[in-house]
């Protein structure tokens, strides 16, 4: 460093001095006298290179140069100093090592493969929010994570959504303080692609109540791959917090899928944020009307259930089941605003519609024609989800019968192809193999199977070789969706919990012509009075030339309904539990 310091002072002063020579010697007004001439060359250099330029005795022009000497010093090293603070601030940035001073912002920790969906799925959230933000926080590189991020950006289309990526380790309450937890409107935890996965969830949620402690609670939402680690994340996590069982969500929808083939369509529509979702919305002066008043008086969104004060659902409740006092009411609707209400006397005293004519004059399935009709599975694959398929299959009346080879094609059969195995690096490897398979044995038999297929990775659901009759689901994507919606709005864990049951209340497909006569035309709105009439709650339908579902139509406009047509509504269906005995982890809640 001093080397090259001292050869430039020496190119410096090899160009200046002989340049400033000239000028003083060319210039008419200099000095006459040879030693005024080089005293105003002495100044032309000192003031180029701030030297002073003082002339004088020996000692002051030393003097003179000394404090030049300091004074430069002093502003180089003060811009040193500047230049460094400037530098190490945006390296800090860049690093995402810098405190976020957002408030009511989703706070993400973690990242696993349902980052990209999650990180979509709140930025349509917040995009009807102003001064929002979307802050993550996870052991990776910042740029790696904005670059990952972009596509999900740009497809949302958000802009008035900041989104934020932060480096550190989750479970450190270091690197969490840094990113507010205690001021998040909702904080995620995610189960990061690792073996010890659950294992880090719980100490992130240990690291999370040692910085925010238990007098500020914030709303937690966070998820555990296997069941039998979710007793511990729910205390590590705290009272109030919203624990998601992985493989307790996928196999439960698989087995709602099985019983109900094209489901998995629907519950993508219902779970994400475009188009309609449920949202729970507590309307003054409806108190005392009933379910069946409330159902006929919302004008643009379905009515599926209440929420009761202590958080409990009633989903599809009786049509005489009055609104009280504390209770909320559960909506299908397109946003957070709130539904219209049609409130004159006229709309609630007004007299009960016609009768409708019977939907169709064929006999009604009786239990017994229901427990006789074939109800056989053949699962292909198996990984640790697989006992909880099962039993949740032989709880609803389904026998699963593990298959070695490919089955011959057969329409009267159900044939469920599972990942797997669990140690295997693409457990979806297995699934495009198989779904291959059966494809080309369809065609050459002509004959096709409604299949169920489960994948882990969204990124391989283009390259399933899927046909319309097969459902492709995706249990961490799905989870993802789930997850967002319940940090949004915590009511709606309890109803999820519900809704994804096999048993009970749950959402089904039901031909149009199970609650109108086929021909019929008429309004999405008569379709919901028949099947409130029947039990059951109308969320949508799906046409017949369509695997699009409808959810949440409007309820105005005529259209004839077919046979073809499919009814989206939430109801019970008849369960049968072949077997006594203690229930198995399929049928425990997966949400507090």
């Amino acid at each position: 460093m001093t080397t090259v310091a001292g050869w430039l002072a020496l190119v410096c002063l090899a160009v200046v001095a002989p340049a400033s020579v000239l000028l003083v010697w060319t210039d008419s007004r200099s000095p006459d006298t040879v030693q005024g001439k080089m005293a105003t060359v002495w100044r032309t250099v000192g003031q180029t290179l701030r030297l002073g330029g003082e002339v004088g005795p020996p000692l002051r022009i030393v003097l003179s140069v000394l404090l030049a000497l300091v004074s430069l010093l002093y502003v180089s090293t003060l811009v040193g100093l500047v230049t460094t603070a400037i530098t190490d601030r945006l390296a800090e940035l860049q690093r995402g090592q810098s405190t976020v001073v957002e408030r009511g912002h989703s706070l993400v920790l973690g990242w696993s493969e349902q980052t990209p969906t999650l990180v979509a799925e709140l930025l349509a959230a917040h995009a009807q929010r102003r001064n929002s933000a979307v802050v993550i926080l996870a052991d990776r590189d910042k740029l790696d994570m904005e670059r990952e991020l972009r596509a999900v950006v740009t497809a949302a289309g958000v802009r008035r959504v900041r989104l934020l990526c932060r480096r550190g380790r989750p479970a450190d309450p270091a690197a969490l303080a840094r990113v507010s937890p205690a001021a998040a409107g909702a904080v995620v935890v995610l189960p990061p692609d690792t073996p010890e996965a659950d294992t880090q969830v719980v100490k992130t949620l240990l690291a999370l109540r040692a910085v925010v402690g238990d007098v500020r609670p914030v709303r937690v939402v966070a998820a555990v791959r296997q069941t039998r680690h979710v007793a511990t994340a729910r205390l590590a996590a705290g009272p109030g917090a919203v624990v998601l069982d992985v493989d307790g969500v996928a196999a439960r929808i698989l087995v709602q899928c099985v019983l109900e083939p094209g489901l998995s369509r629907v519950l993508e529509d219902l779970l994400d944020f475009a188009g309609a979702e449920l949202h729970v919305h507590r309307v003054p002066g409806l108190c005392g009307r009933t379910f069946a008043e409330l159902r006929a008086a919302c004008a643009d969104a379905c009515v599926v259930g209440l929420v009761r004060p202590d958080g409990s659902p009633l989903l599809n409740p009786p049509p005489r089941t009055v609104l009280g006092p504390g209770d909320a009411v559960v909506v299908l609707a397109e946003d957070e605003t709130a539904p219209t209400w049609h409130e004159t006397p006229s709309t609630w005293n007004s007299p009960p519609a016609p009768p409708l004519p019977p939907p169709s004059s064929a006999k009604a399935l009786t239990a017994a024609d229901i427990r006789a009709s074939p109800r056989r599975v053949l699962v292909l694959g198996w990984n640790r989800r697989g006992p909880e398929i099962v039993d949740g299959l032989a709880r609803n009346g389904w026998d699963a019968v593990r298959a070695e080879s490919l089955p011959a094609p057969d329409p009267a059969h159900h044939v469920l192809v599972l990942g797997g195995p669990d140690d295997h690096p693409d457990p979806d490897e297995y699934t495009l193999v198989t779904l291959l398979r059966l494809r080309a044995a369809e065609h050459e038999a002509g004959r096709r199977t409604l299949t169920v297929a489960e994948l882990t990775d969204a990124h391989h659901r283009p390259l399933a070789p899927a046909s319309p009759h097969t459902d492709l689901v995706v249990g961490g994507w799905l989870v993802g969706l789930l997850m967002a919606q319940v940090s949004q709005t915590a009511e709606l864990a309890a109803a999820f919990d519900e809704l994804f049951s096999p048993a009970g209340n749950a959402v089904r497909l039901r031909p149009a012509t199970d609650y109108v006569p086929e021909g019929t035309e008429a309004p999405f709105a008569t379709l919901i009075e028949a099947a409130g009439r029947q039990g059951a709650t109308a969320l949508g339908y799906r046409p017949g030339d369509s695997r699009v579902p409808l959810l949440n139509p409007p309820k105005s406009g005529t259209r004839r309904w077919s046979r073809e047509d499919t009814l989206i509504v939430v109801t019970t269906a008849e369960t049968f539990k072949p077997h006594d005995g203690p229930a198995r982890p399929a049928h425990a809640p997966i949400l507090p």
